[in-house]
This record gives C-alpha cells, sequence and structure tokens, in this order.
C-alpha cells in the first residue's frame, strides 16, 4: 500500500513537470508530441495518441501518435459513430478497456491502415471551459492492466492539455490573422483611393474605365488571397486531412498540363511532359498533390519569358519519388530563396510582372510536409527555377491510377 503511495506521489510530482514543460511553448506540434510522450511515460503504455475534434465539420482525426508518422495518421478520420474516441467525445467520459477487440465500438480500420495492434485502451476527453477539444489515449499496458492510479493521473494531465492545445490555437490564429491584416491593408487602401476618385466630377470616361478595371482586378485579388489564407489556416492548425489513393504520376502530369494549356498558349510557353516509365503509384491525396503541381506550373508560366518552356517529370530514388517542375524562366535572386516558402513572401523583383497572394508556395510547403516529403527550389539567374517534389512511394506499379484503397470496419 505505502509502495502504492509513493508511486502515485511520485507522478503528480512528474505531472507538474510535465504541466511547466507544457506551458512552455506555444507551438501546436512540438505542444503535441510532448502531450502524447508524457501520456505514454506516466501510464506506462506502448504508445498514445491524440485525436482532435474539428467541431464545424464535426470530424474526429488523428493528429499526433508516438506509433505513427506524420504521412500515415493525418489521412485517418475516425468516425463518431462507431469507434470508441467516438464515444468518448459523444459522451465526455472516460473509457478503461482491457481487450479492445471484443468491444463493439471498436473501430479497426486504424489497425489495418498503421498495422498497430491494439489491445488495451485508456481514453479521455479533452475537455477546456466546456468545449470537446479531442481525445486523449493511451494504448497498451505491456503488464496488467491500466488502473485508477493510470486514470486518475491521464485525467490531469489531460485537463492541462486541453488548455495548452486551446492556447496554441488561439496564438497561432492571431499571429496569422495579424499577418492577414496587414496584408488587407494595401489593396484596401488602393480601393479605397479608386472608389473616391470615381466621385470626382472632372475626371473623364477613359479615365474612369480604367479606375473600374483596377478595382476590378484588387477584387479578385483579395478574394484570391482570402481562399488562400482560409486553405493555410487550416493546413497549419491540422485540420486538413489528406484522404490518400494510390495513382498513376504520368496521368496526374498528363492532367495538369492540360489544366494550364490556355495560360500558357496566352504567353506562347510551351509544356512538356517527359513520361516516366515502369514508375510505381504513389501513395498520396490525388487532388491535393495536384493542386501543389498547378500551382508550381502556374508560376512556372507566368514567371517564364515569352516563347520560353516548362518542364515535368518525375524520377525515383531509392525511397523517395521525386515530381519535379523546371522552366526557363526569370530565375530567383540567391538572397529570396531563403525566403521563398515564408507566408506573404514575394519575390522583389518579379513583382512588377504578375499579381499574387504571396501564399501559394507556404500551401505547397504545407501539403508536402504533410504527406512527410519536402519541397526543395534551384535557381539561376537568367536560366530558369527547378522545384523537386520529395514523396514516400508504394512500391508498386500499374498503367493507370487505382481508385483507392478501401477501408474496413469490423
Amino acid at each position: 500500500m505505502a509502495e502504492v503511495k509513493t508511486q502515485k506521489l511520485d507522478g503528480y510530482r512528474r505531472l507538474i513537470d510535465i504541466a511547466r514543460d507544457l506551458a512552455s511553448t506555444l507551438d501546436l506540434d512540438i505542444l503535441l508530441s510532448r502531450i502524447v510522450h508524457a501520456a505514454a511515460e506516466i501510464s506506462g503504455a506502448e504508445a498514445a495518441s491524440i485525436l482532435l475534434y474539428d467541431d464545424t465539420s464535426r470530424q474526429l482525426y488523428f493528429q499526433v501518435a508516438t506509433n505513427m508518422d506524420e504521412s500515415t495518421r493525418r489521412g485517418i478520420v475516425v468516425p463518431l459513430e462507431g469507434s470508441i474516441a467516438g464515444w468518448i467525445v459523444s459522451n465526455r467520459k472516460t473509457v478503461r478497456i482491457t481487450n479492445a477487440h471484443n468491444d463493439p465500438r471498436f473501430f479497426s480500420s486504424v489497425e489495418q491502415t498503421t498495422g498497430f495492434s491494439t489491445k488495451s485502451i485508456l481514453g479521455i476527453p479533452l475537455v477546456t471551459k466546456n468545449k470537446i477539444v479531442g481525445v486523449l489515449e493511451a494504448l497498451n499496458k505491456p503488464r496488467g492492466n491500466f488502473t485508477d492510479t493510470d486514470e486518475s493521473m491521464l485525467l490531469v494531465l489531460g485537463a492541462q492539455a486541453a488548455v495548452a492545445i486551446e492556447n496554441a490555437r488561439l496564438f497561432q490564429q492571431s499571429d496569422l490573422i495579424s499577418e492577414f491584416v496587414h496584408e488587407l491593408r494595401t489593396p484596401l487602401s488602393s480601393l479605397s483611393t479608386a472608389t473616391y476618385l470615381l466621385m470626382r466630377p472632372e475626371i473623364s470616361q477613359e479615365q474612369r474605365d480604367q479606375i473600374v478595371n483596377n478595382i476590378h482586378s484588387e477584387t479578385m485579388r483579395l478574394n484570391s488571397l482570402a481562399s488562400s489564407f482560409l486553405d493555410l489556416a487550416r493546413l497549419e492548425s491540422g485540420r486538413v486531412q489528406f484522404r490518400k489513393t494510390r495513382f498513376s504520376v504520368a496521368d496526374l502530369l498528363y492532367e495538369c498540363k492540360d489544366a494550364i494549356a490556355s495560360k500558357a498558349l496566352e504567353g506562347n510557353i510551351q509544356i512538356r511532359v517527359e513520361p516516366p516509365e515502369g514508375m510505381p503509384l504513389l501513395d498520396a491525396d490525388r487532388d491535393k498533390i495536384k493542386q501543389v503541381l498547378l500551382n508550381l506550373l502556374s508560376n512556372a508560366v507566368k514567371y517564364n519569358r515569352p516563347n520560353g518552356t516548362v518542364m515535368m517529370r518525375a524520377e525515383l530514388t531509392e525511397k523517395e519519388m521525386v515530381l519535379i517542375v523546371q522552366d526557363t524562366g526569370l530565375g530567383i535572386p540567391d538572397e529570396a530563396l531563403p525566403h521563398l516558402f515564408e507566408k506573404f513572401f514575394r519575390v522583389r523583383e518579379h513583382e512588377g510582372r504578375a499579381s499574387g497572394t504571396g501564399l501559394g508556395l507556404s500551401i505547397c510547403k504545407q501539403i508536402v510536409n504533410g504527406h512527410g516529403g519536402r519541397i526543395e527550389v534551384k535557381s539561376k539567374i537568367g536560366v530558369g527555377t527547378v522545384f523537386s517534389i520529395f514523396l514516400p512511394y508504394a512500391n508498386k506499379t500499374s498503367p493507370r491510377a487505382e481508385n483507392g484503397r478501401k477501408g474496413a470496419k469490423q
């Protein structure tokens, strides 16, 4: 009995250290990683995970886990009905299960996707200010079953974690919003000036027409900025979940070429695809990878020289598939390259050539990182630019894209 009390006291002392650790960061990814590792440690579990709940879409999805890499978990959505985590969210109650496979609420698709076998589960709701944030789960107690002490310790950690997660989210949102508001000032100022000039009686009809065209252009740019901002905000907060399928990269490259063909024709830009042969299927969110390629392809056309060329191709390394977009355009100065994927950054030398939001490449980086990959750029002034997307690939080949994996629920 005395030994149990000592262990419990040591556990609560450890929780104080953990609380101090959680309070030291507002980076959501770092924070969530610390929480799951702390949960596994204090409960003596084999693994731990956090599933976050999106109240807007009423979706529950894996955000971080000690036993899953990011590219795997970002595609997993867990139903509210027919899952243990969903039951915890709906009922806001703790669950302690000795054998998960015997529980009718168990959602087996996660096991099939990750290959991690779940035996025992201790799950608690993450609640702050009467708002459900998500679920914290400890998985598989190697020796014995989860105890009352494990549950009470995890509840204390969960209470701290819910507050820390909400604080990090609010900080993240306020930081992004402040940047967005700053970016709004210039187009709003232009619109204000334009509307003032339209009210002046002395301006000519030709000047009025020009002002109306400028207003239309600025309005379209504001609309694009708002859409891109929302895309980036959802990606940064982890609310975008990737729907992975296995598909042919060659098909996707030709599809992107067709989508941008009319724009390329305006500048007499030639788009060529170097057809990849014997290439394995790519296991990724096809729509999101297409979004990345179209953004890079659009930039390659926009910042190219007249009668220039854009080349798309795919290559294989030992563990990665590389998608490459190469142009014969203006090139990017060396000093701009380290800042290229920052929010709202635009290359000063290119600003007068074409309009843009400065968010496209940030969105591309978030999507690629979310797939467990990376994006790199090389450029030379007057020669052109090469963007390379490195993605993990499935070791299978097929001439055509598949419809995707079939998830099973037992």
